[in-house]
């Protein structure tokens, strides 16, 4: 069973994912950021802190379909926290060069839906129920320069598809989490 919770930043959707798996003998947790800075560090460092003990952690964004099996346990729910922060590090794997304006979204955005296939595919074969945490990025304003439209393009893109091969998905707002599909 695929489940999709979205939700803008800080509308406490990582607290309904996690409610969504507290029941499981388990979890696989994925965390998809990685320390770019001392900022970020503190951040990860204070999620891990915050994750119960018993949690089994990865930390990683590509080569999911490596640890989301056919072999995962059953009574282990797999998390995944977040799918916008997996799409940025994939833009940013895939970009060539340093100039994000120069960048070929087209095949950037390609790239990205056939990780998201692939990762479709794993959680369809997982015998496990899995969680997704993603950002909906597309109730605000339009961003101002071409990488962060292209971004929010991709992930609203990758979000519909998520939300179509999952059985359950959750919109949360302002801490309460709404069973949409």
């Amino acid at each position: 069973m695929l489940t999709l919770v979205t939700g803008g930043a800080r509308s406490g959707k990582s607290r309904h994912a996690e409610s969504l798996v507290a029941s499981a003998d388990g979890v696989l947790y994925i965390a998809t950021s990685h320390i770019f800075d001392e900022e970020m560090a503190a951040r990860i460092q204070h999620h891990r802190d915050s994750r119960p003990a018993h949690w089994r952690t990865e930390e990683r964004w590509q080569q999911l379909a490596e640890i989301i099996t056919p072999d995962n346990a059953p009574n282990e729910a797999v998390l995944l926290e977040c799918i916008t922060t997996l799409v940025t590090n994939l833009l940013f794997a895939y970009g060539e060069g340093d100039d994000a304006d120069s960048w070929d979204y087209t095949a950037l955005e390609a790239q990205v839906q056939q990780e998201i296939e692939t990762l479709i595919a794993a959680c369809a074969a997982c015998p496990s129920p899995v969680v997704l945490v993603t950002n909906e990025v597309g109730m605000g304003i339009v961003p101002e320069n071409r990488l962060a439209r292209h971004f929010r393009d991709i992930a609203g893109r990758v979000n519909q598809r998520l939300a179509q091969a999952a059985d359950h998905v959750w919109l949360v707002v302002s801490g309460i989490g709404v069973k949409i599909k």
